[in-house]
């Protein structure tokens, strides 16, 4: 009973000893960014633009602390919610550059959705339409034992050119780049996958993968981004975007 406690205390003293301490310099744009087109998709104190996959507010679940967007699964467990709590954007992009930092709790999973589709009387979550980026403790989270489902692979898809990837604990700059189907995904500045959506090659590549008999996965030109929650703590800062 006490290791059990005592590795809740960990889990919820995960966030207040890692978040970055220099607050004032992230969820920011720069005159530079301004000009380029950037737009904050968080804006470090609230989650206004996002809710609930499907409708409804995320409050209860995902907090700001310090500056970053935070999955709170102590809360979960303390109000019993149930369920999965992904959120979306409430905008939807086509052709776009998105750069977000992500942090892993230990032994957590969690992805970054884009393109999603929301219809709820269709599809339950954002990952049966939309793409992900994986999010993971490469060392502890057992998904990081199967191809094609370690930290910066196109989820269930494509594997990592190169492993880039830092530690539970650390931050990690993802971009997801996408123009006229032209799909780059880079983790910390390397450019780990490369490839065309919505082509014959693309298709043989879901046909053969678990979202094989998902109706219109992977077909939307545009949609919603989205951060999921995969019951594991994770955190997210500095999430911009910019229009192509």
């Amino acid at each position: 009973m006490y290791k059990v406690l005592f590795a809740v205390m960990i889990s919820s003293l995960f966030f207040s000893c890692h978040v970055s301490q220099k607050l004032a310099e992230n969820n920011r744009l720069s005159t530079d960014d301004r000009s380029q087109g950037w737009q904050l998709l968080f804006n470090g104190r609230n989650t206004k633009g996002w809710h609930r996959y499907g409708g409804g507010p995320i409050d209860s679940v995902w907090k700001v602390r310090d500056g970053s967007l935070c999955l709170d699964t102590m809360i979960k467990k303390q109000l019993n919610i149930k369920g999965d709590w992904d959120i979306v954007t409430d905008e939807e992009y086509s052709n776009f550059d998105l750069q977000v930092e992500w942090m892993i709790s230990k032994n957590g999973n969690s992805g970054i959705f884009f393109y999603s589709h929301e219809d709820k009387s269709k599809h339950n979550w954002p990952w049966e339409t939309g793409m992900e980026m994986q999010v993971l403790d490469n060392n502890g989270h057992p998904d990081a034992k199967f191809p094609k489902h370690r930290a910066g692979d196109l989820y269930d898809l494509i594997s990592c050119s190169r492993e880039t990837v830092k530690p539970y604990g650390e931050w990690n700059l993802a971009e997801i780049k996408c123009l006229d189907g032209k799909l780059d995904l880079y983790l910390n500045g390397m450019n780990v996958v490369s490839t065309t959506l919505w082509d014959d090659n693309w298709r043989k590549l879901v046909a053969g993968s678990k979202f094989r008999n998902m109706e219109g996965f992977g077909t939307y030109k545009k949609g919603h981004i989205g951060l999921q929650d995969h019951g594991n703590g994770v955190c997210f800062r500095n999430i911009k975007i910019k229009k192509l």
